[in-house]
């Protein structure tokens, strides 16, 4: 999951409402979208974040690729976090590359709750342990063969090949490194929350120098909004999306549907901060919040989260500091910007 790679990759973000796909250029330290497009996911294909229809989602990847131009026939992807099991374990660190590998299998049988011949694992050192100078750190990440299986089953429909199966956690750490222009200091010393609002489900992270040193999924999203609408004014799914996003909808719609949705969102933000505050001894608020997805392009959220939980709050864009190819933007890259954390982390993996 974490090898090194040299050629380019797109990043290629699979959900139960869309498909994203985006591919990202480096000169120096600086990137720019070379080309970008998202597909909706189509219906029943997805569910409970397992693909159940590989071909119908190949079928959508592949449409994505045709819009978006890419030459690109490798992909980063990944499984959700939910399906992920993580570890940090020590190691002696004075084990060769050979014998690390050996030691790490024997270990990970003791934390990984599932028969080792149904899983897919993989490792990273992440530096000198804390606690013993003679140890090192290691990341173990685990899941399921299975989860890995039904991504790569789509991937391949399309015609292409999954080089990198990353999950969404570390994709979402990865891309905030693309938002650090938002954050004081460049959230080098800083504390800064970041909540991701997706179609069924929402991340709330927060980073440390930024690193997530706290992380939490719930089921709340933009889906919810959507079925409000198709409840009230007695619209399909399609025609409720198009309205949600394009407008059109009577003048009840505000008072009486919206800012409803935008209270819950804020109460779903100030609870996640009070289960942060509660998950160890020493918690401090966070200096910032970054407000992504697409929740985050209703006009004026980011100000009323902010007076409602007291802490600076603005909409993260990832694509803020990047130059963008013509033809990414006429994909509309700039307007799905809040919701290209994952896409944009798991592209970032080409330059690794």
């Amino acid at each position: 999951m974490f090898a090194s790679r040299s050629k380019t990759l797109a990043g290629l973000d699979i959900t139960t409402s869309s498909i994203k796909l985006i591919e990202l250029t480096q000169s120096g330290r600086s990137y720019a979208v070379e080309c970008y497009a998202a597909e909706p996911s189509p219906p029943n294909s997805i569910t409970e974040k397992s693909i159940v229809d590989a071909e119908a989602v190949g079928e959508a990847v592949r449409r994505a690729m045709k819009r978006a131009g890419t030459k690109s026939a490798e992909v980063a992807i990944a499984i959700s976090g939910d399906a992920a099991i993580t570890k940090i374990i020590q190691m002696p660190s004075n084990l060769n590359e050979n014998d690390l590998e050996a030691q790490v299998e024997v270990q990970a049988d003791q934390y990984i709750p599932f028969p080792m011949e149904e899983v897919s694992f993989d490792y990273q050192v992440i530096g000198e342990s804390e606690t013993d100078p003679e140890m090192v750190d290691v990341l173990l990440v685990a899941t399921r063969t299975e989860n890995v299986d039904q991504r790569r089953a789509a991937v391949e429909a399309a015609g292409l090949k999954a080089r990198v199966v990353d999950v969404e956690p570390f994709a979402l750490e990865n891309s905030c490194t693309l938002m650090t222009h938002q954050m004081p200091d460049a959230g080098i010393g800083h504390q800064v929350a970041v909540v991701d609002f997706g179609a069924s489900s929402t991340t709330f992270s927060v980073l440390e120098d930024l690193r997530v040193i706290y992380t939490r999924d719930f089921n709340f999203g933009g889906q919810q909004l959507t079925e409000e609408i198709m409840r009230i004014y007695g619209l399909s799914l399609e025609d409720a999306g198009r309205a949600k996003k394009d407008g059109g909808l009577p003048s009840n719609y505000q008072p009486e549907v919206l800012d409803p949705f935008i209270d819950d969102m804020t109460q779903q933000v100030s609870r996640s901060l009070q289960f942060f505050l509660a998950s160890g001894g020493g918690r401090e608020q966070p200096g910032q919040i970054l407000v992504c997805g697409g929740c985050a392009n209703i006009p004026g959220v980011a100000d009323l989260i902010a007076s409602k939980v007291g802490i600076p709050t603005e909409v993260g864009d990832p694509l803020g500091n990047m130059k963008i190819s013509s033809r990414a933007r006429s994909q509309g890259v700039q307007a799905d910007a809040t919701a290209l954390l994952t896409a944009c982390g798991l592209a970032l993996r080409s330059f690794d």
